[in-house]
């Protein structure tokens, strides 16, 4: 190695180990997604403080990973952090979170950033900023476009909403986390934009599982399918990541069925403020309901076939056939 080599490596070591911010971050809600985002943080030297989950226990072994804090409290993470992450399940998780009674993020939260990146309605984060707002700290949507690998490796894809200001202030951090950073608007904003990726993403994933499900049904080569796709006015991104799982039956989870029905859902919720009917994501939110009812919710959302290919789990008996009964005969005129 050249001197000149020896140089570039030892400045990118440097880089590498040099601490990421002298502010504390925390993490609300440490599933997959959450666990990952603590995980590139921390890789990339920040200071990762403190961890909190209703599940304890994954709480615990994420913060003995990464030597965070699992906090017994929200107002503790609040304490032990300046820039909070939440990653939570859906509206009612988070109004509890900030505005629950007795225990809330909001306690002591004076000058605190918090970014809420988990799929939620519009409203939900408008109403949070507020909250926020009352207490002297300030919110960010930052609505991820990815998958949990993408965390991992910080790919994220973020559509960011909130005060401007607070995003500039917050963008290095929000880089090291994502390939690709946009900022959508005010409050609610980006969340209404994330509505409509996840709904038009699953009236394709539904859309291509009945197509596939039909040539299936009909004896086509689905290889051969695929390809025709490919090249036609069918291609899409769904084509390119979900026709393989669909056709093989692998439906590991990377989005699950049940948050598809929930996005879906929220999709549906914003049109009917604006008076706008969507039947499509009527029925796609529907198709995915019927998964979640029928157990099968923790799938992929490529896990839509198992409802339109012909022998898998959506497939009807075919009910016997009604017997003819025998034609009567007709009477003779009278004369």
């Amino acid at each position: 190695m050249s001197k000149k080599d020896k140089k570039q490596k030892k400045s990118k070591d440097k880089k590498s180990k040099s601490p990421g911010s002298k502010k504390r971050v925390a993490f609300v809600g440490v599933g997959r997604m959450g666990a990952n985002m603590a995980r590139r943080l921390k890789d990339l030297n920040y200071r990762v403080t403190a961890v909190y989950d209703v599940n304890k226990t994954v709480a615990d072994a994420l913060g003995a990973e990464i030597g965070a804090e699992s906090c017994e409290t929200l107002a503790e993470v609040t304490a032990l952090a300046d820039i909070v992450f939440t990653v939570v399940t859906n509206d009612a998780a988070m109004r509890a979170i900030f505005m629950g009674k007795g225990d809330n993020l909001l306690q002591g939260a004076e000058g605190r950033v918090f970014v809420n990146c988990a799929t939620l309605s519009p409203d939900i984060h408008r109403e949070v900023t507020k909250a926020c707002a009352k207490a002297k700290a300030d919110a960010l949507e930052a609505c991820m476009a990815s998958s949990i690998s993408h965390a991992r490796e910080g790919k994220l894809y973020l559509m960011i909403g909130g005060d401007e200001k607070v995003f500039k202030s917050s963008k290095k951090l929000l880089e090291d986390l994502s390939v690709n950073l946009r900022y959508i608007g005010g409050p609610g904003r980006a969340a209404e934009v994330k509505a409509l990726v996840n709904m038009v993403m699953n009236i394709n994933t539904a859309g291509l599982a009945e197509g596939l499900g039909l040539a299936a049904a009909l004896g086509h080569d689905l290889g051969m399918i695929c390809e025709v796709f490919s090249q036609t006015g069918a291609n899409s991104r769904v084509l390119e990541t979900d026709a393989g799982d669909m056709i093989a039956r692998e439906h590991d989870c990377w989005f699950s069925a049940e948050h598809a029905a929930k996005d879906s859902g929220i999709a549906g919720g914003i049109a009917k403020q604006v008076k706008l009917s969507l039947p499509l994501n009527t029925a796609t939110e529907a198709q995915y309901q019927l998964m979640v009812k029928e157990g099968l919710g923790d799938l992929d959302k490529s896990g839509i076939a198992e409802l339109t290919f012909p022998g898998r789990h959506g497939a009807k008996k075919k009910a016997p056939a009604k017997k003819k009964a025998p034609a009567k005969k007709k009477k003779a005129a009278k004369k």
